[in-house]
């Protein structure tokens, strides 16, 4: 599996921007999908995830501005991101797992846990 996102770079407070992230490989088999960030010095951290059956969930500071989805007849992953705010400036990196056993919450907090990775595409947010 190779994933590859797009649709970083700049916006201003209040702006919008769309990551799509392109799935290779069977994206049917790929039990969950989403999206992780890490500013400079910062850990990690899970954004969003969705898992096969559409459920989602997302980190309590970017609920109700970010929307992920994924079109499984493209082997696309998207995640839209509205109102956006200066410390939404980081890499952002899409990512993958095929293995069912961990809930979303569980895999959201520990990045630990995700098998696939893109290289990351930079979101720079300005006020």
């Amino acid at each position: 599996v190779q994933l590859q996102e797009s649709g970083g770079g700049s916006a201003q407070s209040g702006g919008s921007l769309r990551l799509s992230c392109a799935v290779s490989g069977d994206i049917d088999n790929l039990y969950h999908l989403g999206w992780f960030r890490q500013a400079p010095g910062n850990e990690r951290e899970g954004v969003a995830i969705i898992d096969s059956d559409g459920s989602t969930i997302y980190t309590d500071s970017v609920k109700g501005r970010f929307t992920i989805s994924r079109d499984n007849a493209k082997n696309m992953l998207y995640l839209q991101m509205n109102t956006l705010k200066p410390e939404d400036t980081a890499v952002y990196y899409c990512v993958a797992d095929p293995r069912a056993g961990f809930t979303l919450r569980y895999r959201l907090l520990r990045p630990i846990t995700v098998k696939y990775w893109g290289p990351g595409t930079q979101v720079t947010v300005s006020s």
